[in-house]
């Protein structure tokens, strides 16, 4: 049936004679609505679960805190085991896995999962977002959309790319800032083939909502006192400061995330342990910071005191910082307070640390949600620390405000933490639609993405895929390159006789002259790859005639270069060309059920290269 869908879809374009991509643009489309109508649910069965556990918090003494995160976190963890181990984290690298792997293909059941699971997490007080689970859910559905039309594989990696725009424009009413996340973050690919069905399919799912919510507000609306804060040419060091800082920030949050991730990994706690422990840390934390705001004086950013402002997606957290009449009410008449003034920039400060902490717990005990929202909170305080700061000083205009400064850290800590630039900007301008603010979010954005960049190659997402051994394009233009199967290069034939490392080096060189073959892969004697030798060393050997009827292949193997597998794309092929010198590489088998990987052939540059311009002329 899916078949003759894709099937009737292309011979309708013929026969209308349609350009060959509106099949593609009205698939988006479908995404996009299927996508709107699935975050709509999302968040209202979130939104409710959280009204409900907020109330029986509110009812129970600070020490009980950890009670919600335990129990929200142990029903991820179960649903996740039962249902789908995918539905665990923060869902964007499992989604960028899923392309790279398996060409965008996932199943039903993960959205699905993440769906309950997340909703478990947040609204219980774990604290994470909602837009990694809405990109999984979306990226799902655009992915079991292209599994029923029976598309390609280039065509479904486009389609999940149209879920996660659209699950983005969804849930932050974001559209801009949904399509650069899918073509800067999670494809990498700006060709216009994909371009057009990712922007409609994020203008469906802002439709959607719009329809059925009859609302078309930013979350952060800016108030009317931050749209008067102009940015002035003065203030260009302080951005520039600020950009430096929230880089520095954006770096240590993935590193703690990542830390936590790796003491989880190596603890090996029972599947049901592990959350526990994370829901009771998670209350630790809650408790300490309410003693600490109460032992300040309590400038409030939470509920009655009683619930850390830090739990859950932390939004109010958030409004809270970006108003410029909040540091009035908590700090005005005390303005010039020397003493005064620096508890409040500690006491924000803090906020950094205890969220980029409990987000850390949360994942990585085995919560599931996302870190755009954490990242925006951490930017937010710390912008507004250094605002504040930077007001005791005397560095701020007459009207200006550290809510500017919290506004524009939100922008700067997304694009050092995801290494996003375009998506950061777009993304605070349509959160806040605040014009004023546009210049400084993007010098501050630019400057925090090449701190990031400088200090850590991987930026949040990328990090964990490359800890399971998956190779990253680094740039844009490898997007043609990750849709390119490398099974689809013709590999050159190994030798009808095998070699060991034990062979005489005469054995090579009589090969040669038989077949051709410049380089050899070398095995042990199950079959199993071991090294290889280069016709770059053999040629070296061949200087010395006298000396080649007394070497072995041992001596002149390379055990050092990397092997070809069957399930990469080209772009980790050329990368790992790239790394070495030489114009082959062996190519391994899946493993067989003993584990163990054959050689099936050779791999040459020239190969991939032609694969590559084949590939362009295609496109």
């Amino acid at each position: 049936m899916a078949r003759s869908l894709a099937q009737i879809a292309l011979n309708l374009t013929r026969r209308l004679r349609l350009r060959k991509d509106w099949f593609m643009v009205a698939a988006g489309a479908g995404v996009g609505t299927l996508t709107g109508l699935g975050t709509l649910g999302f968040a209202e069965a979130l939104h409710y679960v959280e009204a409900q556990v907020r109330h029986a918090q509110l009812a129970l003494p600070i020490w009980l805190l950890f009670l919600g995160p335990v129990v929200g976190l142990m029903v991820t963890a179960v649903l996740v085991r039962l249902f789908a181990s995918d539905a665990r984290g923060h869902g964007v690298p499992q989604v960028m896995r899923a392309l790279i792997e398996k060409g965008g293909h996932i199943p039903a059941r993960v959205g699905l999962t993440k769906v309950a699971a997340s909703i478990a997490t947040v609204a219980s007080g774990g604290s994470a977002g909602t837009e990694g689970p809405i990109v999984q859910i979306g990226a799902t559905a655009g992915s079991v959309v292209a599994q029923r039309l029976g598309v390609t594989r280039d065509q479904m990696m486009t389609l999940v790319g149209c879920g996660a725009a659209a699950g983005i424009s969804a849930i932050f009413n974001a559209p801009i800032a949904g399509v650069f996340f899918a073509l800067e973050i999670l494809l990498r690919d700006f060709s216009l083939k994909t371009f057009t069905p990712i922007v409609v399919s994020a203008v469906f799912a802002a439709a959607v909502t719009h329809v059925a919510t009859g609302q078309n507000e930013a979350i952060f609306a800016a108030s009317d006192a931050l749209q008067k804060v102009q940015f002035t040419g003065w203030e260009l060091p302080n951005y520039v400061v600020l950009g430096l800082l929230c880089g520095l920030l954006a770096v240590g949050f993935n590193r703690t995330l990542h830390a936590c991730e790796g003491a989880y990994a190596r603890l090996k706690l029972h599947w049901l342990v592990a959350p526990i422990t994370g829901g009771l840390l998670l209350g630790a934390l809650g408790v300490a910071w309410i003693l600490l705001v109460r032992a300040a004086g309590g400038a409030g950013t939470s509920e009655a005191s009683h619930i850390p402002s830090f739990f859950g997606n932390g939004y109010e957290a958030i409004r809270w910082l970006l108003d410029p009449a909040s540091y009035d009410a908590a700090f005005g008449p005390q303005r010039h307070d020397k003493a005064a003034l620096p508890v409040a920039i500690w006491l924000i400060a803090l906020l950094v640390v205890f969220k980029a902490l409990a987000t850390s717990v949360t994942l990585a005990s085995g919560g599931s949600g996302g870190v755009f929202a954490p990242s925006l909170f951490i930017g937010a305080a710390g912008g507004a620390a250094l605002g504040v700061a930077l007001q005791r000083l005397g560095l701020l205009p007459a009207n200006g405000s550290p809510a500017a400064y919290a506004l524009v850290g939100m922008a700067a800590v997304i694009a050092g933490s995801t290494h996003g630039t375009l998506t950061a900007i777009l993304m605070l301008f349509e959160l806040t639609r605040d014009p004023y603010v546009l210049l400084p979010i993007m010098l501050a954005a630019v400057v925090s993405t090449l701190v990031a960049q400088a200090i850590d190659r991987d930026n949040i997402y990328t990090h964990p895929l490359r800890r399971a051994g998956l190779r990253i394009g680094r740039t844009g233009d490898l997007a043609i390159l990750r849709k390119i199967a490398v099974s689809s290069v013709p590999a050159a034939p190994l030798p009808s006789e095998a070699v060991y490392a034990s062979d005489p080096l005469s054995k090579l060189i009589t090969l040669h002259a038989h077949s051709r073959v410049p380089d050899f892969v070398v095995v042990d004697a199950s079959g199993d790859y071991m090294g290889m030798v280069t016709g770059r060393d053999m040629r070296t050997a061949l200087i010395d005639r006298e000396a080649i009827p007394l070497l072995l292949v041992a001596e002149l193997m390379r055990t050092d270069l990397p092997a070809v597998f069957t399930s990469d794309t080209l772009d980790v092929v050329l990368e790992r060309f790239e790394d070495e010198e030489v114009s082959s590489l062996a190519l391994l088998g899946p493993p067989d059920v003993t584990g163990h990987r054959r050689p099936l052939g050779l791999v040459t540059r020239a190969a991939v290269l032609e694969r590559y311009r084949r590939a362009l002329e295609e496109e």
